[in-house]
């Protein structure tokens, strides 16, 4: 149990990093990320890494990585992001948020290295590099057998990108953040493909014909060797489960039987195998012991990804924030669940495709309530009810201006509608990773 001290200065941290320049702003350069991780001593050069770039999945495939290397008996570090609930979500050790003592010792080591270069640039480092930095220190200090590193946004100027990846993974490429990354598939496929490091193994998820083209492209100018879901290793079949799914990967070197993947959905069942091939090949040119990645799979998790945090009635999280992402989300509750109605909450951020969420999910969703989660950027709710109409019609469509009052009205629709009419109506909550995250802690004080 952390002291009362401990956490204030966790808070006082907090603060600190997040009164940088924010992640949701990027500039295409590692020059700042470059120059910290110089004057830190390069500890990100300490381990090898596994670099994982795409437009979804990356977090889930990354935490799955990290379950089979665990299990293999690696000592893992593992930088993810955005978080769901806590900042220290984003590092973990050995599967495991890192702890705030170990949190504000490491802030405390490179603190004065963050003054030292916002000294010395046109721009501060932002929030999502100084994350970076304590990832790569935290790592070396503990110390790790392998890091495994998620980008942020993009690949060649992520700021994860200062790692040599010995193996990348490339999970599934689509349209997301084309502010940044470019207003067509192959433009973000080009980005993505800057942490493909020369003479490497890459790891490709199954890719539109577009975006394999341009990686395929990338691997031929790096010298790098491309394994692919489809060619090189795939899913052979898969079976619904009580809590997830039965699975039967084809790895690179050898056949999986009997996997327990406790996660709902195709796409999941995609990103089992994408990181399956991943530590394969990090890990030597053999299969792995079969009962090792059972046990792995297993025990995975993946918190804000279909995750189920209700049961009366059934209430569904899912960090969906993009048509992609909406589209697997709709696929998953349709093929997989047998409700009788689904009630969404839906809460997007305004810069994203709301459009396209919504048309993605309105298949699913008998009634609709768009509402908005605390950030400043949550989409406006008037403009938000006026795009649902237009999508499901006035009728299907509610709105509330607090997420909260939004998800306690879906409930007491769903619980109403299970009383009267013997049903079987969920509530899923979708949109935002920042979404998940308010309504995990929501339901969890609640205790639905």
């Amino acid at each position: 149990m952390s002291s009362a001290k401990d956490l204030a200065r966790l808070d006082a941290i907090e603060r600190a990093l997040l009164n940088r320049w924010p992640e949701t702003r990027s500039a295409p350069t590692l020059e700042r990320i470059a120059t910290l991780a110089d004057y830190l001593g390069s500890p990100e050069l300490s381990y090898p890494t596994i670099h994982i770039a795409g437009t979804n999945g990356k977090t889930t495939t990354t935490r799955l990585i990290d379950s089979l290397c665990f299990e293999l008996g690696m000592r893992t570090g593992r930088f993810t992001s955005p978080h769901l609930e806590s900042f220290l979500e984003r590092i973990a050790i050995n599967g495991q948020s890192i702890t705030p003592e170990f949190m504000i010792a490491t802030y405390n080591d490179i603190a004065p290295y963050l003054d030292l270069v916002d000294s010395k640039m046109a721009s501060k480092l932002s929030f999502f590099e100084s994350m970076c930095a304590l990832a790569f220190v935290a790592f070396a200090e503990f110390p790790v057998d392998i890091g495994l590193f998620e980008c942020g946004m993009g690949g060649e100027w992520d700021s994860t990108n200062v790692i040599r990846g010995a193996v990348s993974v490339i999970t599934p490429i689509g349209f997301d953040h084309m502010e940044y990354l470019g207003d067509t598939l192959e433009k973000i496929a080009q980005t993505k493909s800057g942490i493909i490091e020369d003479d490497s193994l890459v790891v490709l998820a199954e890719q539109e014909s577009e975006v394999a083209s341009v990686l395929m492209r990338a691997c031929a100018r790096a010298d790098a060797t491309p394994i692919r879901a489809g060619i090189e290793f795939g899913i052979k079949s898969r079976a619904l489960a009580l809590g997830g799914q039965m699975l039967t990967i084809s790895g690179v070197y050898g056949q999986y039987e009997d996997l327990y993947l406790p996660l709902y959905g195709q796409h999941q069942a995609s990103n089992a195998a994408t990181a399956l091939a991943a530590v394969e090949v990090f890990a030597g040119e053999s299969k792995l012991d079969e009962e090792v990645v059972r046990q792995a799979f297993a025990k995975a998790t993946s918190p804000g990804r279909c995750e189920i945090v209700g049961r009366n009635p059934t209430i569904i999280v899912d960090a969906a924030h993009n048509p992609h992402g909406a589209e697997s989300l709709r696929k998953t509750i349709s093929e997989e669940f047998d409700f009788s109605a689904v009630i969404g909450v839906i809460a997007p951020m305004g810069y994203k495709d709301v459009n396209g969420i919504l048309e993605a999910l309105e298949p699913a969703l008998d009634r609709v309530i768009v509402s908005r989660n605390t950030s400043h950027r949550a989409a406006d709710v008037d403009e938000l009810r006026s795009q649902a109409m237009e999508i499901f019609g006035s009728a299907r469509v509610y709105a509330s201006q607090d997420l909260e009052q939004g998800i306690t009205q879906a409930i007491d629709m769903a619980k109403t509608s299970n009383a009267l009419n013997d049903s079987n109506t969920a509530v899923l909550i979708a949109g935002s990773v920042v979404s998940a995250g308010e309504a995990r802690a929501m339901i969890r004080a609640k205790g639905f």
